[in-house]
């Protein structure tokens, strides 16, 4: 672009003397890393380019989400970092297009995995003759991308909710009037001859059978669903961890699986409730039990890591297929024959609600870890009385 000052010191540079042009140079040397500096404090990231879209600049942040070294990128297209751009589209554009703001949003993996917003913005020469160059702004949007998934899947489960109180209604009533009628019938066989009434106390059995099944099936539904909130006292991670092995210690065994048990003996207590986290330690050690042949690991591991009690289970199963791994936490989402889909969710939502976080890593072939971190109950200082 550009700039008459320098158009004129360009000019004149034969008659201005060797102490003023090293004055000029100072002040523009100065006004340089002033600019750099307040550049690089900025959080998005700023390219420019020339007309050809050739990177001139680009400050910290941009080299630190595109993984874009300043020396190195000096002088090379733009589109070799960023392929999304047509390059020679956004050049051919008329003149009445350049004051619009070309905006894209891309999903990179190095150097880390990310989701950014970039928009580019014509640098437009005097009088609005001709573009000298483009400034492209780069912002990190996955924090915003997994607040909005989040909201989103809470709007889900909110509705399920609804959907659980509406199915709980509607067909708990009938359940019990059927149940009412399978009682009065029992009575009436009294009446009958021996066998034909051992005949039907057959058939009411299986129908009590079958309205037992369903009454379970919309319990769990509710119990998957329903909002609980957990109530928080000072628990031992470890001991819990102990005892739901146990309780599935002759499902362990008959599958002939090898527990490695990596427990830290200086864990503190968190505040959490007993059997909402038993029954998330479950669900996920029979799910690792489940993806295991005979003669597979176990390994649970806790420890103190940056401030939060870290629990981690790992299988040696087959893992997750990668296109799998983003619909695990759905509900009724599952691979088993006979799984509800619902074991997961539950276990998210127990974490959820003590304020922790679940990750999820898997190799294929090389088995899956399941890992969840909950916050440290910190006691507050109590002043003594004197």
């Amino acid at each position: 672009m550009k700039n008459p000052f320098l158009d004129k010191l360009i000019d004149r540079l034969d008659r201005v003397d060797p102490k003023s042009l090293q004055s000029v140079v100072l002040k523009l040397a100065r006004e340089k890393g002033f600019l750099e500096t307040l550049f690089n404090t900025i959080r998005e990231g700023i390219i420019v380019t020339d007309a050809e879209g050739r990177i001139r600049y680009l400050n910290a942040a941009a080299s630190e989400l595109l993984g874009i070294h300043p020396d190195q990128a000096a002088g090379e297209p733009l589109t070799r970092y960023l392929r999304e751009l047509d390059w020679a589209k956004i050049q051919s554009a008329d003149k009445r297009e350049w004051q619009k703001v070309v905006a894209h949003q891309l999903e990179i993996f190095y150097p880390r995995h990310r989701f950014v917003s970039f928009y580019l913005v014509p640098l437009v020469g005097e009088e609005n003759a001709t573009v000298t160059g483009w400034a492209v702004i780069v912002q990190d949007v996955t924090e915003s991308r997994a607040q909005t998934a989040s909201a989103i899947e809470s709007e889900k489960l909110n509705a399920l909710t609804l959907l659980a109180a509406g199915v709980a209604h509607e067909i708990g009533n009938p359940l019990n009037s059927l149940h009412i009628h399978l009682q009065l019938m029992e009575r009436e066989t009294a009446r009958l001859p021996a066998a034909a009434a051992q005949r039907l106390r057959q058939d009411i059995s299986v129908a009590r059978t079958e309205i037992a099944r369903l009454d379970r099936i919309i319990n769990q539904f509710l119990r998957a669903i329903r909002p609980t909130r957990p109530e928080l006292q000072p628990t031992a991670v470890n001991e819990v961890v102990c005892e739901t092995l146990a309780l599935l210690d002759r499902e362990i065994a008959d599958r002939d699986i090898l527990v490695e048990r990596e427990l830290s003996e200086a864990l503190p207590k968190i505040l959490a409730d007993r059997a909402q986290l038993q029954q998330a330690f479950y669900n996920i050690i029979r799910n690792a039990i489940q993806a295991m042949r005979a003669g597979g690991i176990l390994r649970v591991q806790t420890e103190l890591r940056d401030g939060q009690v870290s629990i981690s289970f790992t299988d040696t199963g087959p893992g997750i297929p990668a296109e799998q791994m983003g619909r695990i936490f759905e509900p009724y989402f599952t691979t088993k024959e006979t799984g509800s889909g619902l074991g997961l969710m539950i276990v998210q939502r127990i974490v959820r609600e003590h304020g922790g976080t679940i990750e999820v890593e898997s190799h294929g072939g090389r088995g899956t870890t399941f890992r969840i971190k909950l916050p440290v109950h910190e006691k507050r200082m109590r002043l003594l009385p004197s």
